[in-house]
């Protein structure tokens, strides 16, 4: 309970003045709200005493004494305020600055860490674990020291009285302190199974949500949900697992606070009528037992909490202490963009897919890789972005190791177009000026009318301004690649990979936009995966990739005059692109 509470603490970082403010102020706060009920039992008190034959009352200390409670509660307010004010929006803050750093470290990793980690793994820390660090993180510190303040001020200004009945109320709270203990130990011991359960629904969600077209067309929703149904189900038990734990020692918390109450008036009542307390101090003793422990009562759910909070924070831990893959780079500018793998070996876990790979991509120049699937032609393409570092080997760009790059300063000299085109759930406008924020709209047209989309573009209803749904949903295949090759285009950037970028067009549209593809030569590196013989036959170099080795390697009319994969490879796809229904 403690560590969490100091890992909150620590998590506040530069805002920490403002949280240690606020629990001052809450102290200020805790005094206010005694001092009426000390002013209101000490006039009862000389009212007793007047009428029972004492000293004659001083109407004027009516006044006085109202005059002072309205002030005291108007103080109190206004310092629940000030704590407020100092404490409230530091999580909301706090919350926002750590899901733009899991952005920016999950930019910076491996795509191998995403073959680790699920989607819902990640979704689950930024999300239900920030959000319960956002909503609940300085609210239960404050509940946690704002309620064993409130009673350490009231416990003080009893001892002043009676230092013996004002340890009934601290054995009543240490007693409950011990049932607290009980709940934050179980809930820390079942918040990691909690997390879990959490994740795997998140993951079997957003599992469930992709494959919703599949599930259709097979008409397999009950098997597709039985992954879901067990995350769910998983997650029930664990919770009820929590909460059976929790009851009892909630109980046991709330039911040592109402004795400790009841012994307080006892003993104050006892104390009064044998004459060893004044009659004021044992109204205020009596007074006090119904509100001395409100502010720990609520501390229950705060142990209770604190254990799912610690989870979420080792969540947020595990994020933000992921390894960069360019934790040593430098921002480096080229001055020329050949490229060259040297000796390079490379695979993902334990299954290699290079092997001793060694070729030479000239600056200015396009290079088409093809070969069969799973050959490692998109490899080649991810190692020299560094999504992924080589086994052995090295890849360079303009004679430098991409290694000592960091990961801006790489991509800055690279576009991409993807086999797998992903549009953001945004205006096309937006979607085409990713790569290039600060484009004009005639930059931004002439690089539309170059990927052959300016037309079906201006015939939307929106024209540029249309929103396309989440990955570009509402655009067919050869639509949103025909953007993305746009979006490449307007990046202007010195190397371009095309990983089968003219897959989705249709044939009325390819030609257009290979003549789109070769206007880039000029002046840039041009990479492309592709299997059309109309992209490829006009490559300045063919590289071959079979079984992750380089096996051929020249150009069309040179691959065409020897017998091998290349030429295979070319008859097959003459074949396929000739048939037709007969």
């Amino acid at each position: 309970m403690f560590k969490s509470i100091q890992r909150i603490i620590r998590w506040c970082g530069e805002l920490k003045g403002r949280l240690y403010a606020g629990f001052a102020v809450s102290l200020f706060s805790t005094w206010f709200s005694a001092a009426p009920v000390m002013i209101a039992a000490y006039t009862i008190g000389l009212l007793i005493d007047e009428a029972r034959g004492g000293p004659e009352f001083d109407e004027n200390w009516v006044w006085l004494s109202l005059a002072l409670i309205v002030v005291f509660v108007f103080l109190r307010f206004l310092f629940d305020y000030l704590r407020a004010k100092f404490q409230e929006s530091i999580s909301y803050e706090l919350a926002a600055r750590d899901r733009l750093a899991v952005g920016s470290i999950l930019k910076r990793v491996s795509l191998g860490y995403f073959q680790k980690v699920s989607t819902g793994e990640i979704l689950n820390a930024v999300t239900t674990g920030l959000n319960t660090l956002e909503n609940m993180g300085i609210r239960m510190i404050d509940t946690m020291v704002g309620g064993y303040l409130n009673c350490l001020c009231i416990f003080l200004c009893l001892a002043v009285f009676n230092p013996l009945v004002s340890l009934i109320a601290v054995a009543g709270v240490a007693l409950s302190f011990l049932f607290l203990l009980g709940i934050s130990h179980y809930s820390v011991k079942n918040a990691p199974a909690a997390a879990a359960a959490d994740r795997d629904m998140a993951t079997a969600a957003v599992e469930y949500a992709r494959g919703l077209s599949v599930v259709k067309s097979f008409g397999q929703g009950g098997a597709a949900l039985a992954s879901m149904k067990k995350a769910c189900g998983d997650s029930k038990r664990v919770r009820l697992k929590i909460e059976c734990g929790f009851i009892p020692n909630n109980c046991g918390h709330l039911l040592a606070l109402r004795l400790a109450s009841a012994a307080l008036v006892l003993s104050s009542a006892y104390l009064g009528m044998s004459g060893q307390m004044p009659l004021s101090v044992m109204l205020m003793f009596c007074l006090f037992s119904f509100t001395i422990f409100g502010g720990v009562e609520p501390i229950a759910d705060t142990a209770h909490i604190l254990g799912v909070i610690d989870e979420a924070m080792d969540q947020l831990d595990r994020l933000k202490t992921e390894e960069h893959i360019d934790e040593a780079g430098k921002d480096i500018r080229l001055k020329s963009f050949n490229i060259g793998f040297h000796d390079v070996s490379f695979g993902y876990d334990s299954r290699k897919v290079l092997e001793h790979v060694s070729f030479t991509i000239p600056q200015n120049t396009m290079t088409a890789i093809v070969g069969p699937s799973g050959g490692g032609k998109t490899t080649v393409c991810n190692l020299l972005a560094r999504f992924y570092d080589v086994w052995s080997g090295s890849v360079t760009v303009g004679g430098r190791d991409v290694r000592e790059f960091t990961c801006d300063s790489l991509l800055s000299n690279i576009s991409m177009v993807f086999q797998n085109v992903y549009l953001f759930h945004d205006t096309i406008r937006k979607n085409i000026c990713f790569g290039k924020p600060d484009a004009t709209e005639e930059e931004m047209v002439e690089a539309a009318k170059a990927a052959c989309c300016h037309e079906f573009i201006s015939a939307l209803p929106d024209g540029y301004d249309t929103v396309v749904g989440e990955g570009g949903s509402t655009l067919s295949g050869g639509e949103k690649q025909r953007v993305s090759i746009a979006r490449a285009i307007l990046k202007n950037a010195p190397v371009v990979i095309l990983d089968e970028a003219t897959a989705s067009v249709d044939p009325e549209n390819e030609h257009l936009i290979q003549q789109a593809i070769s206007s880039l030569t000029r002046g840039k590196t041009i990479i492309v995966i592709a299997h059309r013989l109309a992209t490829i036959e006009n490559a300045d170099q063919i590289l071959v990739i079979d079984d992750g080795r380089v096996a051929q390697r020249g150009t069309h009319a040179e691959l065409m005059a020897q017998d091998g994969i290349y030429r295979n490879f070319v008859s097959i796809r003459q074949s396929a692109e000739g048939w037709k229904i007969t």
